[in-house]
């Protein structure tokens, strides 16, 4: 049993849900409009202020197609009404963005600037305050994409365990590792 399937999806105030013919839902809202594609043994009804998934059968396949569309359905709903969020840190001596428009600059201890285009969907914005590591904030109605750029940021200098250097999402700790034992003599 699903248990995340079985529950259903409230609609928030503003958001419009349309299913059509060929299990494509559309949800529209204040924040934009996103679509997904749906396995046709999965049936979506929209009852309401409410979206509930149903399946054919039992199988595996299908329970976890089941759980999978209410979750990306339910993302959706989210992301059209209230939006994501996310913010990056960068950890480190020397290390900087800045942006103008969507295109991400990054000064990280290569010896090289790295420049990132942001896609149209997803807003930049960069923060740097005297005495605190140089922020980015990213904002977006997909879940999907916005997780997927801020991912790809974070591939530019992965955290290390050692100094604790990199770009980190805000609020994430690092295990720290101890280094090379000094050697006895």
């Amino acid at each position: 049993m699903s248990r995340i399937g079985n529950n259903p999806v409230n609609i928030a105030k503003g958001v419009t849900v349309n299913v059509s013919d060929d299990n494509l839902v559309t949800v529209k809202g204040p924040k934009g409009e996103l679509s997904q594609q749906v396995h046709p043994d999965i049936q979506i009804n929209v009852e309401g202020d409410e979206i509930k998934v149903v399946r054919p059968d039992d199988q595996k396949q299908s329970k976890a197609l089941h759980g999978l569309y209410r979750s990306l359905i339910n993302n959706m709903v989210v992301g059209v009404s209230e939006g994501y969020k996310i913010e990056q840190e960068l950890v480190g001596v020397g290390y900087k963005a800045s942006h103008s428009g969507q295109l991400l600059e990054l000064a990280l201890g290569y010896s090289h600037t790295i420049f990132f285009e942001i896609p149209k969907e997803v807003q930049l914005n960069t923060i740097t305050e005297r005495g605190k590591n140089p922020t980015i904030v990213l904002e977006s109605h997909d879940k999907q994409l916005i997780g997927q750029v801020a991912a790809k940021i974070r591939s530019f200098r992965k955290p290390e365990p050692y100094k604790g250097k990199g770009i980190l999402f805000k609020g994430e700790v690092i295990r720290r590792k101890a280094g090379k034992a000094a050697a006895a003599k």
